[in-house]
């Protein structure tokens, strides 16, 4: 293995744990009871992420990366990591942030001044916000240390403005919208109170003086036009990639609204579910679980009404022990089972290639590579596929079609449509399957169909027992939060 990485991760902002203890009064007559508050400890320390380190390096990894993909490891804490690793490992060291929550170029500088051997940087129209610090910020902090540095910075230089257009045509896509200043370390003079910061940072760091270190960097993080450190992503603990990805989504379905609910949401959902890192995949479980229970809460619901499949998962303990062990009362709730069960293979099936009869009978995948596609990515890909293969029916031309003349139905009849339960959408996304048909009977938390939100597969539960009267969409179907779905009636 060439590189391995030690997900850094924080502990969350527990609530003190009220305990009974029975206090005894003078000469062991009238005892009393009082409540102590008890502070719980810190699972996520340097030692547990030098142990997991260790046992990588024992399976064979050549180079340990510390991976912050929060963003929220703080200078202080860089240095004490990156010192007691290259104490304690003989293999290179690298270090991966981000700069949402405004600790990633103070981190960077942190780390640099206290030995590390690689850090992770982009290049300056790519830099800062939800990405790493930028190159050309990192080459004049090192060359304020006289560290040089094994980059060509003139081949930076050009790179960076090919990748400024490419930027400016991505521009639609864009979460941050704010673009740097242009600037290149080799031909522009910073202006002399800029250059002091860099002095200023460099001192900080050196002495371990956090509070300096980051004034200096935001400061310098200003001048250039970077974004401003993220509170909201701060405080709810979570990757800027995941916190991007959370908006882009929810811009998608129109429900902006319930962003910053969820996001307040996310550090007790991921402590529920035994305090996983928030790293791809388990980032984004904890996430969308987050959106669904703030859709849960906003309606109503109680807060885990609609589990995604995979949350249930991780619960159940299919993706692996969790560094905290989940409390089997709520895996008895969410994965109706108290027990820790891990993933069984032999269960596996594989992802289902039906033929569709309305794109000329084409399988939905039609070679190994989009197999394997169903196979990974089951929620997005069976849409996905389905357009394709749409498109290559569309292009062949004009098909023979059979024209069936509408039914039609009297202003009567449909007045006489019965009364009954309206199963709504819990949330936006993709209606992926239907688990019943038109006239099914159904039993109360039966398994209706699928939403996929958010790349996750929601099996959506019936309150009601009943007949399924009508069914409102199919399959493909974009769907918003509360939009009707299908009727039960007694």
């Amino acid at each position: 293995m060439a590189d391995c990485a030690v997900c850094y991760t924080i502990d969350p902002k527990y609530d003190d744990e009220v305990k009974i203890v029975e206090k005894k009064g003078f000469l062991g007559l009238f005892n009393k009871k009082e409540e102590v508050r008890v502070k719980k400890e810190n699972v996520f320390t340097d030692r547990y992420f030098l142990q997991k380190a260790k046992e990588m390096l024992a399976l064979g990894a050549d180079m340990i990366t510390i991976k912050d993909m929060s963003g929220l490891i703080p200078p202080a804490r860089v240095a004490n990591l990156i010192s007691l690793f290259k104490k304690e490992l003989n293999v290179p060291i690298d270090f991966h942030t981000h700069c949402t929550p405004g600790y990633g170029l103070g981190s960077v500088f942190s780390a640099i001044v206290n030995g590390v051997d690689v850090v992770d940087t982009n290049i300056w129209y790519f830099s800062g916000g939800p990405a790493a610090p930028a190159i050309e910020l990192i080459y004049i902090f090192c060359q304020k240390l006289g560290i040089e540095l094994d980059v060509n910075m003139e081949a930076v230089a050009k790179i960076n403005a090919e990748l400024f257009g490419i930027r400016k045509e991505l521009e639609a896509f864009d979460t941050v919208k704010q673009f740097p200043n242009p600037f290149n370390p080799l031909t522009d003079t910073l202006p002399a109170n800029i250059d002091k910061l860099f002095d200023d940072a460099v001192a900080a760091a050196q002495i371990n003086n956090e509070a300096a270190l980051l004034e200096a960097c935001h400061q310098i993080e200003a001048y250039f036009n970077f974004p401003e450190p993220d509170e909201m992503v701060k405080n709810a603990e979570i990757p800027g990639g995941m916190y991007t990805n959370m908006v882009a989504q929810l811009k998608q379905f129109n429900s902006l609204d319930i962003l910053e609910d969820a996001m307040k949401l996310i550090p007790s959902v991921r402590l529920d579910a035994g305090l996983p890192p928030l790293v791809t995949p388990t980032s984004q479980i904890v996430g969308v679980q987050a959106v669904s229970s703030a859709l849960n809460l906003k309606n109503g619901r109680e807060k885990y009404a609609n589990a995604s499949n995979q949350f249930v998962a991780l619960v159940k303990g299919e993706y692996g022990k969790t560094p905290v062990p989940v409390d089997p009362d709520f895996r008895l709730k969410i994965a109706g089972t108290r027990k820790e069960t891990p993933y069984d293979t032999s269960t596996y099936k594989r992802q289902e290639n039906p033929v569709l009869p309305e794109f000329g009978n084409a399988r939905l995948a039609k070679d190994e590579k989009e197999e394997l596609l169903l196979e990974l990515f089951p929620a997005v890909a069976t849409n996905y596929l389905k357009k394709i293969r749409e498109t290559e029916f569309v292009s062949q031309g004009p098909q023979e079609t059979t024209v069936m003349e509408p039914e039609t139905t009297s202003a009567a009849a449909e007045a006489k449509e019965p009364e009954g339960y309206i199963v709504e959408s819990p949330m936006p996304g993709n209606i992926m399957k239907f688990l019943v048909k038109e006239g099914d009977e159904v039993q109360r938390e039966k398994s209706l169909f699928i939403l996929e939100a958010m790349k996750m597969e929601n099996d959506v539960i019936s309150e009601y027992s009943g007949k399924v009267y009508k069914i409102y969409v199919k399959p493909g179907d974009i769907v918003q939060a509360g939009e009707p779905i299908m009727k039960i009636v007694n």
